[in-house]
C-alpha cells in the first residue's frame, strides 16, 4: 500500500468522526449530573457515546454502521427513545462525559476490571474479546520481532489515551519482570494507531482484536498475533448514579442476544 493511501487510511476516522459529530449530534448537551432511566425516557432520547472505527461505529456516504451503534439503535428503538452517538476516540473523555452527564452510556466495549468496577456501572458481558499487539510484519532475526511477552521488555506500546490495557500492560510488565513502557496517544482511535505502525511512524500498539483483524484485511503488512490479554468479558458501561438505566440495559440485553436480530448484527462485524 502505498504512502499516501496509508496516510489517507490514518487521518480518514478523524475527519469521519467530526462530520458524523455534526450528522448525528448537531447540538451538543449541556454538562450537567449523570442522569437516571427517569430522566431519559422523559427527554425522549438516550446519549451514547462511543469510538470511531469500523466495528463500533463509522459512517460511510449516508450511512452509519457499527456493532455498538447498531446495538444501541436496537435498544432505544425498543424503548421508544431516539438515540445521540458522539464518536470519542479517548477513553478518558468517554468517561469524563459519562461523569458530567454530557453522555448517559458508554457504548464501547469496556474490559470487567475489578479498577474500572470501582468508577462505574458495567452492563452484563457483551461479547468476547482481547487485546493484541500490532506491529509490522518482519524477519525472525529482526531486533524489532515481538514473538511473545518476554520480548516486549524495553519496548513502548501505543495505546489510546486511557485505554483499559494500559493496566494490563502494567501488570504484563510485573509479570516478565522488566519494564515495558506505554505511550498514550490522545488524538487517534485504535485504527489511526494500527495504520502508523503499517506506515512505520510507530512500532507497536495495542489495540482490541477485533478491531485488529478487521484493519489486517487492508493492510497485509501488520501482523497482529501476539496477545497482550487473555480473552475476557466486554461489558458498556454508565454512570453509578444510573443503576435504574443498568438494570433497563441488563434486561433488554437479556432478551435481545436471543433473538435473531442480534445473531445477524454480530456476526456481520465480528463474523
Amino acid at each position: 500500500m502505498t504512502k499516501s493511501r496509508l496516510l489517507k487510511y490514518a487521518f480518514l476516522g478523524i475527519t469521519a468522526a467530526l462530520i458524523a459529530h455534526y450528522l448525528i449530534k448537531k447540538e451538543e448537551k449541556p454538562k450537567g449530573h449523570p442522569r437516571d432511566y427517569a430522566e431519559i425516557a422523559a427527554e425522549g432520547i438516550i446519549h451514547a457515546s462511543t469510538e470511531y472505527n469500523s466495528i463500533s461505529f463509522y459512517v460511510d456516504g449516508d450511512t452509519v454502521s457499527g456493532f455498538h451503534y447498531e446495538l444501541i439503535e436496537a435498544f432505544a428503538r425498543d424503548k421508544g427513545l431516539q438515540v445521540q452517538v458522539s464518536p470519542v476516540m479517548s477513553f478518558n473523555q468517554r468517561l469524563e462525559g459519562l461523569a458530567n452527564g454530557t453522555y448517559d452510556v458508554v457504548a464501547y466495549g469496556i474490559p470487567a476490571t475489578s479498577e474500572l468496577k470501582d468508577s462505574l456501572l458495567l452492563t452484563s458481558p457483551i461479547i468476547l474479546s482481547k487485546q493484541v499487539l500490532v506491529q509490522r510484519k518482519v524477519g525472525e532475526n529482526d531486533s524489532l520481532a515481538i514473538r511473545s511477552q518476554l520480548d516486549l521488555a524495553g519496548k513502548t506500546l501505543n495505546v489510546v489515551k486511557g485505554s483499559p490495557s494500559i493496566l494490563r500492560i502494567r501488570n504484563l510488565s510485573n509479570e516478565i519482570g522488566d519494564t515495558i513502557y506505554v505511550n498514550e496517544i490522545e488524538k487517534y482511535g485504535s485504527e489511526q494507531l494500527i495504520a502508523l505502525v503499517a506506515h512505520g511512524d510507530i512500532d507497536y500498539a495495542v489495540c482490541d482484536e477485533a478491531i485488529a483483524r478487521s484493519a489486517a484485511d487492508s493492510l497485509p503488512q501488520i501482523d497482529i498475533n501476539t496477545a497482550i490479554s487473555f480473552t475476557q468479558f466486554y461489558s458498556w458501561g454508565v454512570s453509578k448514579q444510573s443503576p435504574v438505566l443498568l438494570d433497563s440495559l441488563n434486561s433488554w440485553l437479556e432478551r435481545f442476544k436471543t433473538k435473531k436480530e442480534y445473531k445477524k448484527i454480530y456476526r456481520k462485524y465480528y463474523k
